[in-house]
């Protein structure tokens, strides 16, 4: 029997159907309600509005569950890479070997970025962050690439190019910020091994790969891969919704990443953390300050909009962090003032009350920070690692037959209709 959720508006009842999700989550269908019935909804942030369907990743902040194409983050994590991440989520599936591996060849044949990209991130001020660089350089990917994407494979080959090259660019912004030569990918390496290649190679000291910072950063990306309908992903199928070229819309994405408050909570961890070491260290009173409701400040990394309880993604980035600390030995009095603070968040009754567990944000700046990732550097990672999950929520978007372009509404509070006076007439 298909359930109904009824409405009753001056006098008249309206049946509104109630759609089922796979995992039994239910949702009220609004598609006619302007047009039955003249209202619309009032809903600040579409915390409470479904504006699409999509089988691509589930997550249930209640619970702490997190699913790519229904396989657990936490075994994707253990067992997967970040290439065969990337292939689930944009095609649906785990890939076989053979198309792993031609994968694998394409995105090391597609690496290499046009050398009048380098030409373009050269003229950027080289006080520039690198978030604006990379979504400026990604839209300037259609000047290069202009052909149209129409059939599957044509689409497939883009989206390949793109995940080889963002990798590339991403890494030539920060060679060239420090005023460094450029190192190009090489064909022998891994996805992971020619990023930290790219990234840290010197002519006078060659990289030296260590499998623990390898593995983080697998895990890193990995975790960040997709996250649902977030406010980066809603951006890119917000712009999508207008037709517009693959890259027009990830490069949006990057955009609304950039925030502090989506992609640039790792980065505000760390800065956090520094602040509190240059007022002396004394994260007690940082945990005394974000207990009151009269003082501004906030403790980054504690929490999710989403999780109610522990981030799923926070257990696994936590040992991650655990075994990367260990393995590098690495000493650093930032690190020392956040295992205070989790310490303090995991016991403190205030933190768990209002479930202010730390985050995968929390984990992740500090694995970033002892893999030597500069912290500007820190969204531009996380960009890097949701890039499939955008890539596939476009293509879902784009192969979706209840398309429409994306076009709130509002309430109008402004004043009614009031007249053109002429500025002869108008007082001082």
């Amino acid at each position: 029997m298909e359930d109904y959720v009824t409405l009753t508006y001056r006098g008249k009842q309206y049946q509104l159907p109630v759609l089922v999700g796979s995992e039994q989550e239910r949702g009220v269908d609004i598609l006619r309600l302007r047009a039955d019935t003249g209202l619309i909804t009032y809903d600040p942030g579409f915390a409470n509005t479904g504006a699409c369907l999509s089988s691509i990743t589930f997550m249930d902040g209640e619970k702490g569950i997190l699913r790519y194409r229904g396989i657990p983050v936490e075994e994707l994590a253990e067992h997967s890479t970040f290439k065969e991440t990337s292939y689930l989520l944009i095609n649906g599936r785990l890939p076989s070997q053979e198309e792993l591996r031609n994968f694998s060849i394409m995105l090391n044949d597609h690496s290499l970025v046009h050398e009048d990209m380098k030409t373009f991130f050269q003229n950027f001020p080289r006080a520039s962050h690198p978030m604006g660089i990379l979504s400026a350089m990604v839209n300037a990917l259609r000047s290069f690439y202009p052909e149209l994407q129409t059939t599957e494979e044509e689409i497939n080959f883009t989206v390949t190019r793109l995940l080889a090259k963002v990798r590339t660019m991403a890494a030539m912004s920060y060679k060239i910020s420090r005023g460094h030569t450029v190192v190009y990918p090489r064909p022998d390496l891994a996805y992971c091994e020619n990023f930290l290649n790219m990234m840290f190679h010197t002519p006078v000291k060659p990289y030296a790969f260590v499998p623990e910072v390898v593995r983080a950063l697998e895990v890193f990306w990995i975790l960040h891969a997709d996250h649902e309908q977030n406010c980066s992903t809603t951006a890119v199928r917000v712009v999508g919704s207008g037709r517009v070229n693959l890259y027009a819309a990830i490069s949006a994405g990057i955009s609304a990443l950039w925030g502090p408050l989506h992609g640039g909570a790792n980065q505000a961890v760390v800065e956090m953390l520094s602040q509190i070491h240059r007022d002396g260290g004394d994260y007690k009173r940082a945990v005394e300050r974000a207990k009151d409701k009269n003082d501004p400040f906030r403790l980054m990394g504690f929490g999710h909009r989403v999780y109610k309880t522990y981030d799923p993604r926070a257990k696994i980035m936590k040992k991650m962090c655990d075994d990367l600390l260990a393995a590098l030995d690495f000493q650093d009095p930032l690190l020392d003032i956040a295992k205070e603070l989790e310490e303090v968040a995991l016991k403190d009754p205030y933190f768990i009350d209002y479930n202010l567990y730390p985050n995968v944000d929390f984990y992740s700046g500090i694995v970033l920070r002892a893999i030597g990732i500069p912290t500007n550097m820190f969204t531009v990672m996380f960009a890097i690692g949701r890039l499939p999950g955008w890539i596939a929520q476009w293509k879902e978007s784009m192969d979706d037959p209840q398309w429409r372009i994306s076009r709130p509404r509002q309430i109008y509070k402004g004043p009614t209709e009031t007249h053109y006076v002429p500025i002869d007439q108008r007082g001082q």
